[in-house]
């Protein structure tokens, strides 16, 4: 599997734990104290940086830093929309779309050559 790949099959793992660490406990810990959120989004961000680190040791051998942050950004907004959508039942917005044309203009400026 190229690295690229690999890379970014592990950030979309890693961006899953990120996502319900961060933003999972406003849905099922909302009438909890704040601190019984921070402890437990901890604990999953935990699963999120076992997989963040590799992923980016893993890219680092092909792939610049701000090829590395821009993949994350991309995968962050991918990963974000379902979540917003089917987990937090957010209304889907054309506001996505235009951050996601936004994000392949960063794509497109980081990766030429």
């Amino acid at each position: 599997m190229p690295v690229w790949m690999q890379t970014a099959a592990l950030l979309c793992l890693s961006n899953v734990f990120m996502t319900f660490a961060w933003y999972g406990h406003l849905k099922t810990l909302n009438s909890k104290p704040w601190l019984i959120a921070a402890l437990l989004s901890w604990g999953i961000a935990l699963f999120e940086y076992l997989l963040m680190v590799p992923a980016n040791r893993i890219g680092y051998t092909v792939l610049s830093v701000g090829q590395l942050k821009i993949m994350q950004e991309v995968i962050t907004l991918a990963i974000f929309v379902p979540f917003s959508v089917l987990y937090m039942q957010q209304p889907l917005k054309l506001d996505y779309l235009w951050a996601g044309l936004c994000l392949l203009g960063a794509v497109y400026f980081i990766f030429r050559n």
